[in-house]
């Protein structure tokens, strides 16, 4: 089962282009459509656990992504599904439609100074599979400057959107910073509301400085490409609540349709 957020997903390829506009001026990573991750978010055992929930330990599986802005972009919460490699099923819908290209992403297009055509992409990290509309580092350590380190940098860079986003969220909303005492129907309800109100704090200036002042997120330091840690690491320092995923079941979420 899985529940979704209703706020409404971009669904032209116009509304992706200026989502990856706001992405190469901000983070200046092009044809960037969203930063996609997911979190375990541990929660007591049900009163009648079956197969879905992990045996000794209880989560559902947050996935996300978001925009530039630190806005969500998309949410869903469903049930953790055993995998033979410990990982999870994603979200079939968001699956399928990248798969169908039914998400209505904008057609491929040459980057900047190139002739081939780039298709526009979702950055994740190793988690998630290679695919065409999905952008992951290169693997193992890489010079500094090299072209795989740079662009693993710069991934990383536009890639940390969606880790602030979910910090700030868990530092924020306390519920989220240990195993909820709900059952799972009701433990959904909650985080997609909390999704609902980071996106509703995000909107305003008056609200967006009072949820998440200067200094609440990640920075990088101009003079010389340091990050600058945001504030809301150390308020999340002890986070038992949230834990990322493993290699999720990607090819198995779209194998039912």
């Amino acid at each position: 089962m899985f529940v979704y957020s209703t706020f409404k997903t971009p669904d032209s390829p116009h509304k992706w282009l200026q989502v990856a506009e706001e992405y190469e001026n901000l983070w200046n990573f092009p044809h960037c459509v969203g930063a996609l991750d997911g979190k375990h978010i541990k929660l007591q055992a049900p009163f009648k656990n079956g197969s879905e929930y992990c045996t000794g330990t209880f989560s559902i599986v947050l996935l996300a992504a978001v925009n530039a802005a630190h806005s969500f972009l998309f949410a869903s919460v469903g049930c953790q599904h055993r995998t033979p490699d410990g990982g999870v099923v994603v979200d079939q819908c968001l699956a399928k439609k990248l798969y169908d290209g039914t998400l209505n992403l904008p057609p491929p297009k040459a980057l900047s100074g190139q002739e081939n055509p780039a298709p526009y992409v979702f950055v994740c990290n190793d988690a998630f599979p290679l695919k065409e509309n999905m952008m992951k580092p290169y693997p193992g350590t890489h010079v500094k400057g090299s072209l795989k380190g740079t662009y693993n940098y710069r991934l990383s860079k536009a890639h940390s959107v969606v880790e602030n986003t979910f910090g700030i969220m868990a530092s924020v909303f306390h519920i989220l910073r240990k195993p909820l005492l709900l059952q799972p129907t009701k433990a959904r309800s909650v985080i997609l509301a909390c999704v609902h109100l980071h996106n509703f704090l995000r909107k305003s200036n008056s609200s967006k400085n009072l949820y998440s002042p200067q200094g609440t997120f990640d920075t990088e330091d101009i003079s010389n490409g340091d990050m600058i840690y945001g504030s809301w690491r150390e308020e999340t320092i002890n986070l038992r609540a949230f834990q990322s995923l493993n290699k999720t079941g990607w090819e198995s979420a779209v194998a039912g349709y």
